[in-house]
């Protein structure tokens, strides 16, 4: 009895680890995830290049859409400044090359020396490019 106790025990926590684990490209995109929120805080222009694909559509909650080259120098040059970002309530759902991620984003901003807020919930979508995960989409709506 005890043999079959520990064998249900065993094959419980083995399908309840595999249902529940991250796969590998779901753990690349959360660590991508990651890497944009530091870049997009710190303002270094160098790692948001990196982190963003060349044909990004960075869309804000204010209905603004900024190329790759806009989404960089807004937040290089501090119009768009972030002190702190709150990622909640994640979600990665992974379709072939691509990864759809949505999260709420909570961040106190400094934009052009504005002290301020914001809350919104944020759609994205990545892209496997050459290995690497690379933010091809963004759309934010405030909540």
């Amino acid at each position: 009895m005890k043999k079959i106790l520990a064998f249900l025990l065993i094959a419980c926590f083995a399908a309840f680890n595999t249902a529940f684990a991250q796969s590998k490209d779901e753990a690349a995109v959360a660590s991508a995830v990651e890497m944009l929120k530091k870049a997009m805080i710190d303002g270094k222009k160098e790692a948001l290049e990196n982190i963003a694909a060349d044909d990004l559509s960075y869309g804000h909650s204010a209905g603004k859409v900024e190329d790759k080259a806009e989404f960089v120098r807004a937040i290089v040059s501090n119009e768009s400044d972030f002190v702190t970002i709150d990622l909640t309530d994640q979600t990665i759902k992974i379709v072939g090359n691509n990864a759809i991620v949505r999260h709420k984003l909570t961040a106190t901003t400094n934009n052009n020396g504005q002290p301020g807020t914001a809350k919104i919930a944020v759609l994205l979508v990545w892209q496997k490019q050459k290995g690497e995960w690379k933010l091809l989409a963004r759309q934010a709506v405030k909540i």
